[in-house]
């Protein structure tokens, strides 16, 4: 079983606001011990986060060995305030603030940095991407403040401009990546970057009712021309389902996204490798590599 490299312990797959009053006082132990068993259930021994602002995921790291799982975490993700990213981490307003909170995340126990570069998918519109993007000279300043510390570096990041910048400056793995183009993809292709897809964000969507599946299937359509184009061209890339998001249910969030990635590429071992390959270098998201 491949691992999931993308997931958010504290949020629950169907109501964040419900998720965050659960954990707002303190993280809820028995709950995370619920989604650790269900991936142990499905034999998924490694989970990397994405990050929380109460302290969940943190506790998940701790508690996730008892199920023979490696996790993860960066603790919380960064953004700057005013842009998208509240809802899995801390602000910051300058690069002394930015600083400041990775040392913190250290500190804390974190393995890695998570930054948030962009906004999500809008589906109640035309599906763009929500709120401004980072300009590239500040995403580059931050992704060089986390590498000098030793730590590697996960970024949120929509649109294919914002991809090339973002790998540009030197992330080490773009997580969602919507909306790409031949450059961006080519630009991946050119960097030892792993591209984290989260296809089952939007195919897991269809037919719930709650956004345009007209939308949503335009979206998946452009997903699915991008991960052909991406595996034609060998861009590293890992299975990850951003569990806990709508309609996203931890351990079976995995299932689902592998199962969208062997229908688009085919489940032969060529895939198979390829994904192990790039699943490796996530495995290496920790301060000590």
């Amino acid at each position: 079983m491949f691992g999931e490299c993308h997931a958010h312990i504290f949020m629950n797959g169907y109501n964040y606001r419900l998720a965050v009053a659960t954990h707002r006082a303190a993280p809820r132990e028995s709950l995370i011990r619920e989604k650790l068993k269900a991936y142990q259930k499905l034999g998924v021994t490694f989970v990397r986060d994405g990050g929380d602002r109460f302290g969940v995921s943190l506790l998940a790291k701790k508690l996730a060995p008892e199920y023979g799982i490696t996790y993860l975490t960066p603790g919380y993700a960064i953004h700057k305030n005013g842009c998208y990213g509240h809802v899995v981490g801390e602000g910051f307003d300058n690069l002394r603030e930015y600083e400041g909170l990775v040392k913190k995340l250290v500190a804390q126990g974190g393995d890695f940095v998570k930054i948030m570069t962009t906004g999500i998918l809008d589906f109640d519109t035309d599906g763009h991407i929500t709120g401004q993007r980072l300009a590239a000279t500040e995403v580059r300043e931050m992704v060089k403040i986390a590498h000098d510390r030793g730590l590697k570096v996960m970024s949120h990041t929509n649109g294919a401009q914002a991809v090339i910048e973002a790998v540009e400056a030197g992330v080490d793995s773009v997580e969602h990546g919507n909306y790409q183009t031949e450059e961006s993809l080519e630009c991946m292709a050119e960097h030892p970057v792993v591209w984290v897809p989260t296809l089952v964000t939007v195919r897991n969507l269809i037919g719930c009712g709650r956004f345009s599946d007209a939308l949503l299937e335009q979206i998946a359509r452009g997903q699915r021309t991008s991960l052909q184009m991406a595996y034609q061209k060998k861009v590293s890339m890992a299975l990850g389902s951003d569990a806990g998001a709508y309609m996203v249910p931890h351990g079976i969030g995995i299932v689902d996204e592998q199962a969208v990635f062997y229908r688009i590429l085919g489940d032969g071992e060529g895939v198979n490798a390829h994904l192990r390959r790039g699943e490796g270098k996530i495995h290496l998201f920790t301060k000590s590599s």
